[in-house]
């Protein structure tokens, strides 16, 4: 049986008297890819905000490999392995490629050194600078960034931005990715290629990956399971072909 990677249990948070998000379950097992879908306002980024500690959950709990992370801030919560990409890209931009995805590898205990080594510039400090570049070069050949690694950030075309915001959220090492519209703004050749992207992340770094997308032909191709929100609430939840198909999911798609 698969480990569970994320558990949500009754998940919510009210804004004053609006509910955002109410009674949200959701189990992630380890390398799914699993999509969080519905229409504008249905509470899907809300649910991002929480897990990542922008948002405290006002009713419920969410557990990481069964650890209660619910109310914890974002630092420890990314800290403890869930990393996020945003709606609106936030690159440096006057920073190049790599240099963008060196940050996020920082505070990672394997390429951590003293300030005496690093001050004095001792073995150890150049050691890890060149285990760190290494581990960004290979993150960068997942994403189909390499190349460009020596790029300002600012120079790359819109679609290679987010495959960046993506490398530069795999540096922090997570266990659990969450993708904010990745496909938002790409065209079909760029969508393409981001989902090619996406399973190679799932294989080659075990990774487990749950996304909002818009895109119904992303999600179908993609996405083992989703869950459907709808005004802040689960419409339907389960494999994606039988969960799409719903008759509610499709009324609450396109009205009547």
């Amino acid at each position: 049986m698969s480990e569970v990677i994320l558990k949500t249990e009754n998940l919510g948070i009210s804004f004053g008297g609006l509910k955002a998000a109410q009674d949200v379950n959701i189990e992630i097992k380890k390398k799914q890819l699993y999509g969080l879908v519905g229409p504008n306002g249905a509470g899907k980024t809300t649910i991002f905000n929480m897990l990542t500690g922008v948002y405290r959950p006002t009713t419920g709990h969410f557990y990481l490999q069964g650890e209660d992370l619910t109310g914890k801030g974002q630092e420890e919560i990314n800290h403890k392995g869930i990393a996020r990409t945003f709606q609106n890209i936030r690159l440096f931009n006057n920073m190049t490629v790599i240099r963008n995805v060196l940050v996020g590898l920082h505070n990672q205990p394997e390429f951590k050194c003293s300030m005496v080594e690093s001050m004095f510039r001792l073995p150890r400090h150049f050691q890890c600078e060149k285990a760190m570049r290494e581990r960004a070069k290979e993150i960068l050949r997942v994403v189909g960034l390499e190349e460009e690694r020596n790029f300002l950030s600012c120079n790359l075309p819109y679609g290679k931005q987010r495959k960046l915001e993506i490398a530069r959220a795999l540096a922090t090492n997570p266990k659990l990715l969450l993708l904010d519209e990745p496909a938002a703004g790409m065209n079909p050749q760029e969508t393409a290629d981001l989902m090619d992207i996406i399973i190679r992340i799932r294989d080659e770094f075990d990774m487990t990956i749950l996304l909002i997308e818009h895109d119904m032909k992303f999600v179908s191709g993609l996405c083992d399971e989703v869950t459907v929100l709808n005004f802040g609430t689960v419409l339907a939840q389960g494999d994606t072909k039988t969960a799409l198909n719903d008759p509610e999911v499709i009324k609450a798609y396109i009205g009547g």
